[in-house]
């Protein structure tokens, strides 16, 4: 697909462009973001960042799984999982450029 990773070093860059910070300080400014929500959702809270999305941690129940290799039956142990749930306004967004980009000729 050769679709583009954005990094946190892309992240520090564009903070550094836009907000005039320096570069050790733009780098500095993301990680602090980025460990404080990261912390956060390790405590089990919900990180909820308007008009982009909601992480959350969530239990899961034991459960009977089946090896796909055996077919044989085999517990599954309760853990811990995070979501990810994009707000409705990502969702539109992403929706837009989808379709003004096959409006323009653009390919999936």
């Amino acid at each position: 697909m050769g679709a583009k990773t954005l990094t946190r070093a892309d992240l520090a860059e564009a903070v550094y462009r836009k907000v005039g910070l320096s570069r050790t300080e733009s780098a500095q400014l993301v990680e602090m973001v980025i460990d404080e929500i990261c912390d956060a959702i390790v405590r089990s809270e919900t990180v909820k960042l308007s008009s982009f999305a909601t992480f959350q941690v969530r239990g899961k129940n034991e459960r009977i799984g089946r090896n796909p290799k055996t077919g044989q039956e085999v517990p599954i142990l309760p853990r811990k999982v995070m979501t990810f749930k994009a707000s409705n306004v990502l969702k539109q967004r992403i929706l837009s450029a989808h379709k003004d980009g096959k409006a323009k000729g653009g390919s999936q």
